[in-house]
């Protein structure tokens, strides 16, 4: 489990874009002792650290674990690099979205409050109340500062609610950036003096329906045949890493039935989905991609 990576930066725009520039030029820009990471890079030595951590959070890059340091592209990462390295489609947004709910190690928080944490309506201490209880749960010797599960649940905020939305009318020039998933929507206020929050589910039309089978298929790349409930509620699934109800879900899989990509059955009490298609995840974020080039 890992908490507080990020250095208490979101992911500010444009920083992927810089990151896969760099990695794709000189794979140690992170470590390099010959040049200065913030000298390359342009951004001091805790957004270095932070960057760096998020390249790997949301599944751009991978770094080993023995040896130099130095990052690789993942298959997603070189496909985000070669159709979309400035990140302006929504599919794409969604995928950095979905890796970053699904990463269990690398973004802990994360994965809590999208797969494991229930509330719909919460505060800071339900949610830190919540994650320390399942950090206990998953390793009764993890010890975790206080501060550090405050960060995260802050860093959270500052990735989903819009800064405008913040009340934030006076801050710096360095931070007067949003973050390209606040453009999802899954988080809002409820009260107004803006200390309860809610879960909100992301608008239908920004989930591509080549790029929902993807996410179905990465959960579920052995099977044939699942259910609606696991893609709606279980851990890494569509449903959750997009706070999804059951309409909603059942839209996208209706879009992909039209493509004779999947066969939804509720019939006899089933509820579940036959996966047709042939495609892997990765060719069919080729294919979402293809298909915005024909626009």
């Amino acid at each position: 489990m890992k908490f507080r990576g990020h250095e208490t930066f979101f992911i500010r725009k444009g920083w992927i874009t810089k990151g896969m520039k760099y990695v794709k030029r000189h794979p140690d820009v992170f470590v390099s002792k010959e040049e200065k990471p913030m000298d390359v890079l342009g951004i001091g030595s805790n957004m270095v650290k932070s960057l760096r951590y998020w390249m790997q959070a949301v599944g751009i890059t991978k770094e080993p674990t023995h040896g130099k340091r130095t990052q690789q592209f993942t298959p997603l990462g070189e496909l985000i690099y070669r159709y979309d390295r400035y990140i302006e489609e929504q599919g794409t947004l969604s995928l950095l979205q979905y890796e970053l709910a699904s990463n269990q190690e690398e973004a802990t928080a994360w994965y809590f409050f999208f797969n494991e944490f229930q509330m719909l309506e919460f505060t800071r201490d339900d949610f830190i109340r919540g994650l320390k209880s399942y950090v206990l749960m998953q390793d009764e010797e993890t010890s975790v500062a206080d501060r550090s599960y405050q960060d995260d649940f802050s860093c959270i905020l500052n990735t989903y609610i819009p800064r405008i939305k913040g009340g934030r009318l006076q801050f710096s020039p360095e931070n007067n950036i949003a973050c390209p998933l606040g453009e999802l929507g899954l988080i809002d206020y409820v009260s107004q003096d803006r200390t309860i929050y809610r879960k909100t589910m992301v608008q239908p039309q920004m989930l591509s329906p080549y790029i929902a089978l993807a996410m179905i298929l990465l959960q579920h790349d052995d099977n044939t045949e699942v259910s609606l409930e696991s893609l709606l509620h279980a851990p890494k699934s569509i449903g959750r890493a997009f706070n999804l109800d059951m309409t909603t879900l059942m839209q996208l899989l209706k879009q992909l039935e039209q493509l004779g990509e999947v066969e939804v059955v509720r019939t006899a009490g089933l509820d579940v989905v036959h996966i047709m298609t042939e495609y892997t995840a990765q060719e069919c974020i080729e294919q979402y991609y293809q298909d915005v080039l024909k626009e």
